[in-house]
């Protein structure tokens, strides 16, 4: 039986785990979502990341797991867990001393995501759903949009990550097919540039814990051999 520990993205509570945690369980493993204090303007990376050491404390080894801007507080909880591997879903993957604000500009994501709106004639314009859910289940996304925006403070934004070099584990990266906000072959170059290692792809869009929970308890799982 494995433990994954699972770190949201922007915005993101436990609930985003909620179709991959039966999933796992099923496969005769454990999920741990991290519920992260988005809404609180004094928290920044290195609280998200204490919230990871606290979630993860006293599970023994464990697989983190962290979607989009949960690249940057991941990390940074390494040192401090037994974690045997570290995956990165539809990452934000950050250079040293860059802030999360600043990876957009710095990685040409806007002209990536513009060109990949292009080739799917859809506008380039970010729109929730067109963007994030067009390949969720309705009622999934029903549910979703009644719960309101989520709450997400600037403070982590404005950090720059910290770390020099990426923790010594095995780091895999898993990248949706369908993703309009990181596109694939974006994700592919800046994973590549900035970790040195192949992006994995799958099918789904940024939200592929939503969207392709089986597939994504069978990658997690074949990582484990």
């Amino acid at each position: 039986m494995a433990t994954f520990v699972l770190v949201p993205g922007a915005g993101g509570g436990t609930w985003f785990w909620h179709r991959l945690l039966p999933e796992l369980e099923t496969r005769g493993h454990v999920g741990i979502p991290v519920d992260l204090p988005t809404a609180d303007e004094s928290a920044g990376q290195a609280e998200y990341a204490d919230v990871i050491v606290a979630a993860a404390r006293d599970r023994g080894p464990i697989v983190l797991v962290a979607q989009s801007m949960g690249a940057y507080s991941a990390p940074l909880a390494c040192d401090r867990l037994d974690v045997t591997a570290l995956v990165l879903l539809n990452p934000m993957v950050p250079a040293p001393g860059e802030s999360p604000g600043e990876y957009w500009g710095n990685t040409g994501q806007q002209q990536a995501a513009a060109e990949n709106a292009a080739s799917l004639g859809i506008p380039p314009e970010f729109d929730v759903i067109r963007t994030f859910f067009h390949d969720v289940p309705e009622d999934v996304t029903a549910y979703a949009m009644s719960q309101g925006e989520p709450q997400q403070a600037d403070k982590p934004f404005e950090q720059p990550w910290p770390m020099q070099e990426w923790p010594s584990v095995p780091i895999h990266v898993l990248a949706g097919r369908d993703d309009r906000l990181f596109p694939l072959a974006f994700q592919q170059r800046v994973v590549k540039e900035r970790l040195g290692v192949t992006a994995d792809d799958m099918p789904g869009g940024h939200l592929s814990a939503l969207s392709q929970p089986v597939v994504l308890a069978d990658r997690l799982v074949a990582y484990l051999h």
